[in-house]
This record gives C-alpha cells, structure tokens and sequence, in this order.
C-alpha cells in the first residue's frame, strides 16, 4: 500500500476528484493549507489596507491505495490539476505498512474499492 499527498491549486480540486471518480478512486481526505513555493508573493487588501500574500492557499489531497494503483493515479493528478504555471503544486508518495478497520479492528489489506471488487 502506499499514501499519496497531492498539494494543488483549490480552483482545480471539481476536476482533480472529477476525473480521480473515473478511474476509481473514490475515498480519500481533503485538507484546505496554506504554504510557500516558486510562485510568487502577491498583493492583497484588507479592510482598505493593502498587505503582501507570502503564504499561499492549497489543497492537499490524502490518498491511501493499493501500489497497482499509484502511477494511474498520479498521472491523472497531474493532468487534472497542472496550469504550467509556478504553484501548481506537488505530489508525494509515502510506504504504508499497515492499515485497520476501526469498525472490525482488523487489518485492511484491500484498501481500495478496486482491489475489493478484484478479490484481492
């Protein structure tokens, strides 16, 4: 099993979930975070105030899923989500060792829908 952390632009979580359906993935863990990169500082304005924006608003993306399944997901992260433009975001991909079911207490070895259906 792995964990994908997908940090995106908010205006393109509709399409990034949109199209992360279509391939079956269909649980996973919205965050709304704030963080810095490449893209640039920008202005804002507060109650007739202008200030500087140095921490920008993100999304990031939490998915666990079976390891037949990371590439298919990344790359339709990356075509959902990716403007060509600095902040686009980034993905990460962590090892999972284990995970339980709360409600059984047992560990789930078929993490995903799809590998449920497959009887794996």
């Amino acid at each position: 099993m792995k964990k994908i952390e997908a940090i995106i632009r908010p205006e393109k979580l509709t399409d990034t979930i949109k199209e992360l359906k279509k391939i079956g993935i269909t649980g996973f863990s919205v965050s709304q975070i704030v963080g810095r990169g490449k893209q640039i500082d920008t202005q804002g304005v507060y109650r007739g105030r202008n200030y500087k924006v140095t921490l920008h608003p993100k999304i990031k993306l939490e998915i666990v899923l079976s390891d037949y399944m990371v590439k298919q997901t990344i790359e339709t992260i990356i075509t959902s989500s990716q403007t060509g433009e600095d902040g686009d975001g980034k993905i990460y991909v962590y090892p999972i060792l284990e995970a339980y079911n709360i409600k059984t207490g047992e560990i789930d070895l078929s993490i995903d829908d799809l590998a449920n259906n497959r009887g794996e």
